[in-house]
């Protein structure tokens, strides 16, 4: 039986892993001195519901989406149009992206920065820092509870904070007792990457309200990024919905400072 996406993109970046001679405790990372993701969040908590701008030039299951975007200026874009945040894809096999795109993002604005991938090592968080990440992805998916928390730890010490993104009630209410704070519900299944846009309205409820929280995907407009809003999240993370659009720029301004509806 054919494996899933999920499947086959795990598989190729535990393959990458074997292949990676680095051995994380001999190298020397200077912490990210990056501005931070959450406190751009909650600083922007008065004027509503902030946007993290994702450079998206490819999906799995939709193949190209934008095969002209520099990085670098659309970084400054995204800056300009008001989103709190840039996620940069580093995924290259199926996603387009690089490491170069999210170095090349950090000398192009002052934004806090993602880098999105499927991290599954140490040395993926020590990329992420060298190469000018405020804080990286968690899948609770495709990582055991003892991974998640020491990479939360590792990240931490390396000046980055930990997007742990869950899909279910389950997830959620795993990841809040490891600790995470900052915590994305993904609307795309994984496995086959199917978009479900209740699904971040029903996990809500689930999360403290101490956590930051983010809504991914299937975010397309004004009035789905009202519904993440009233639902109580703090951001949004957008990608798609974005780098097709024939005016990003505009797009984020619609997609942003909604009223955030969590109830105390």
């Amino acid at each position: 039986m054919a494996g899933t996406y999920l499947d086959k993109i795990v598989e190729h970046h535990r393959d990458r892993i074997l292949r990676d001679p680095r051995i994380f405790e001999s190298r020397e990372i200077t912490p990210s001195e990056r501005p931070s993701l959450i406190d751009a969040i909650v600083q922007h908590q008065p004027y509503g519901l902030s946007v993290i701008a994702e450079v998206k030039k490819k999906s799995p299951s939709k193949g190209l989406l934008n095969g002209s975007i520099d990085v670098a200026e659309w970084a400054r874009l995204y800056e300009q149009a008001g989103a709190v945040a840039i996620s940069v894809l580093t995924d290259e096999t199926f996603f387009g992206g690089s490491l170069e795109d999210l170095e090349n993002a950090s000398l192009s604005t002052s934004l806090p920065l993602v880098r999105k991938d499927f991290t599954l090592c140490a040395n993926d968080i020590g990329d992420a820092a060298e190469r000018g990440a405020s804080c990286v992805l968690l899948i609770a998916a495709v990582l055991s509870s003892r991974e998640i928390a020491n990479y939360i730890e590792l990240a931490s010490s390396l000046g980055m904070a930990s997007l742990v993104e869950v899909h279910s009630e389950e997830e959620a209410r795993a990841v809040v007792d490891l600790g995470a704070v900052l915590i994305g519900v993904n609307q795309r299944d994984l496995r086959s990457f199917e978009v479900d846009t209740e699904r971040a309205g029903r996990i809500a409820s689930f999360l403290a309200g101490s956590v930051v929280t983010v809504a991914e995907s299937g975010i397309r407009d004004s009035m789905g990024a009202q519904r993440a809003a009233e639902a109580g999240f703090d951001a949004i993370l957008v990608g798609e919905a974005i780098v097709t659009s024939p005016d990003p720029e505009e797009t984020i301004k619609n997609l942003s400072s909604h009223p955030i509806g969590r109830s105390s």
